[in-house]
Formats: structure tokens, sequence, C-alpha cells
């Protein structure tokens, strides 16, 4: 008998048939004689429709009543998932942020896990009851409802899990397990077995959309074995492997790779403000404002200093924030002395990862050879013990990929006959 965390996406839960086929999954575990809870995201689109209604109610909306409306989408498909397995002969019961409890913190909109009192929990799975809960959603210390932010399901199902001591957590998206790198561009991208927490964290740091980055920290902080798996695999057949994230103890010497994926993110933008003042204090002042507005900063690259004592500083930023950050350094220019400021949203981010960076030179080296051939210029450069990230325009990013990833030797055999 095994203690499994269970959390389904959006999709999985994009209708009553789907919530029918997710039960079915659900009591296969449970008929299995698992002690089952599962977490579960809003049906697809509600969160983006709910967050639309505060939206046009008020622009300066209170983040208290938005974590009120926003946490219901969730509460909605608890409560179906439960009456679909009671339908079924499973024992089920919904369990809200408030009632195990989830505490947090009091950052509406963005709230952190504290702790999650199991107590009940543990009594009611152990009884053969299972617990469907609501991701997303927690509870401040002053009883206000909380939310933990944009994909935060993930991070709540590995919380769970953590509180628990879960054998593992099984994450169930549309997509049956982590690759190599985006099938869609590269059909011959390669399932991998397990992956690593430390790969996996910076994989979903630099594009790769799998797991939020958080639970992927979470789960290595808390040592908690997780699984991507497909939903949309038959729920009545036997569960094809998906791929562990596990700890660098857990991956055989035999199947690591030097190389385990690449990412890629067009959703970054490159900033530069020229004739920066060559002197103490000028980086300073152009960073210390956006990191005072809660704007983090990705790729930072200070060319070397112009005759005339000035240098020009480029970074990158999320796409996003680009409105926010120009706002900013405008209001900053006075302090910063910078002369222009150009911007350019046409760039993206390709990123190799992989721990075997750690014990093998030339990398970096392979990376930028293999975009110089093709014609591909890098625009800056960013690095970490396992993984290189390199701007590029982004009219090549698919070009990039497939080089890259046949380049690093991760394509997989052709078995046609």
């Amino acid at each position: 008998m095994a203690r499994i965390v269970m959390k389904f996406g959006g999709t999985s839960m994009a209708g009553i048939e789907r919530i029918r086929s997710v039960a079915q999954r659900v009591k296969r575990e449970w008929e299995a004689g698992n002690q089952v809870a599962v977490v579960v995201s809003a049906m697809a689109g509600e969160t983006d429709r709910l967050v639309n209604f505060c939206r046009e109610a008020s622009s300066l909306y209170d983040p208290r009543e938005y974590d009120v409306v926003v946490a219901s989408g969730e509460q909605v498909t608890s409560g179906l998932l439960a009456i679909a397995l009671q339908a079924i002969g499973v024992p089920a019961r919904s369990w809200l942020g408030w009632q195990l409890p989830i505490h947090t913190s009091d950052a509406h909109a963005s709230a952190r896990i504290g702790e999650i009192d199991t107590q009940a929990l543990l009594a009611a799975t152990a009884g053969g009851e299972v617990a469907v809960i609501p991701g997303f959603q927690g509870l401040a210390d002053n009883g206000r409802v909380t939310t933990l932010g944009r994909g935060g399901s993930d991070t709540s199902a590995v919380a769970v899990a953590a509180a628990m001591k879960a054998d593992r957590c099984d994450i169930y998206t549309d997509v049956d397990g982590v690759y190599t790198t985006d099938p869609r561009i590269v059909p011959r991208a390669r399932k991998l077995k397990r992956v690593t927490y430390e790969e996996m964290l910076e994989l979903a740091s630099v594009g790769a959309k799998v797991l939020q980055t958080r639970s992927v920290g979470l789960a290595m902080k808390e040592g908690v074995r997780v699984q991507v798996l497909s939903s949309f695999a038959d729920a009545d057949a036997a569960a094809e492997p998906g791929t562990m994230i596990v700890g660098e103890e857990e991956v055989d010497d035999m199947e690591r790779q030097l190389i385990t994926g690449i990412a890629h993110d067009k959703n970054e933008a490159k900033i530069t403000l020229t004739e920066v003042p060559d002197r103490p204090g000028a980086v300073a002042a152009i960073f210390g404002p956006l990191a005072d507005t809660g704007i983090n900063v990705d790729m930072i690259v200070q060319n070397v200093a112009h005759s005339t004592g000035s240098t020009d500083v480029t970074f990158t930023i999320n796409q996003a924030e680009l409105p926010r950050v120009l706002d900013v350094l405008d209001r900053e220019k006075g302090k910063i002395g910078y002369d222009r400021l150009v911007h350019d949203t046409r760039v993206a981010k390709i990123s190799v990862v992989g721990v075997g960076m750690r014990s093998h030179a030339g990398v970096a080296s392979t990376m930028f050879k293999t975009l110089g051939d093709r014609g591909i210029n890098v625009q800056a450069i960013t690095t970490s013990e396992i993984k290189v990230s390199v701007l590029i325009e982004e009219d090549y990013t698919e070009l990039a990929v497939r080089v890259l990833h046949t380049a690093y030797g991760l394509d997989a055999e052709d078995t046609a006959a």
C-alpha cells in the first residue's frame, strides 16, 4: 500500500466527461489499496474568466476579494470530482483550503504556503476515503482566503504530498512526461525516464512549461518524488510510465546524459541603455529601482567602456514587465544618466540544461559553434553550473532548438521499418 497524491490540471477537469475520466483514474489507485489524496485545478479557462470579472468590476480591485473570486474555480471542480467518485462507489470528500487548513502568508494572489495541518486528512485517507483538495488556495492567519498565483495547483499538490509524507506525487497534464525538448518543434524528441530536481528546476525556469517552477523547488527542498503523466491516456488501461522527478542519487550513471534537455522562451524582452556613465554605483542605479518594484532581471551584459567614459548596459526581462520597466527607467533617467533606451521584443532565450555539464567541458563551445554555423547570432549569454542560455533573434527559435537537439545527440533513433 502506498500513499499517493494525484494532481489534475485544468485541461484534465474541462467538463463533466473529463471529470468522470479523472474519477476512473483515481478509482484505479484506490482499488489497488492506496491511500489517495487528489488536488484539482479549475476547469480550463475558468480562472481567466474569473480574473476578467474582477477587472471589469474595478481596475483597482481589492486583492483580498480577488482571491475570494478566483479561488471559487477550484472549489467547483473539487466538489464535482467528489460527486463523480461517489457515483462510482468510491467514498470521497472535498476539503477546501480552510478545512485542512493550508496555512499561507497574506500576500494575496501570490501567497506562499507555510504549513498544512494533515491530522484529519490522514485519518480520512487511512480509513479508505479519497480526499479531494482544491489547488491554488489557502488560508491566511487572519482567516482570509488566499491564492498562490497562476499555476499554483502544482505547488499545492507537492506541498500536500510533503505534509502527508506521500510516497509519490503524480502530476497529470496534457503531455505524457518530460521530453528532451518540445516535440512539436522536434518530432524526434525523447521522453525522459528520470530528471533530477535541479535539471527540472532549470528547465522550468527557462521556458519548459510542464511544471510550475515553485513546485519543483518545493519538491527538491522536501524530497518529494514527482511523476509527470498524461491524463488523456485510456483511464482503464495500465498507466504508461511517465517521467520521475527525483534526487540526483536516483539517476543511474548509465542513464545520465551530458545534456538532459533544451528549452526555449519567447516571452523575453531585451533593453539596452546607451552611454551609461562608467563609474561606481552606475549599475546599481539601474537595477536597484527595478528590484524595488519587484521586477526580476535575467541576462545582463555590460559592454567595454567607451573612450568617453561611458558604457552600454543590456539586460532582459519578462516581456509582460516591459511597460513597468520602461516607466521606472524613464523616471530614473536623471539619476542613471543614460543617453537612449532601446528595447526589443523580437528575441528568444534558448537554454541547454544538464547535470553532466559539471564534469564535461565544451558544452558552451558546442552551442556557440552550432548556432554560428547556421548564421544565428548570439546577443547575450548567461550560465549556471548546469545551464547555458543565449538570447537570439526570435525568428531563429525553432531552427536553433532543432540543430542544438541534434548537436547534443538527443534525437531519438528512427524506429520506422
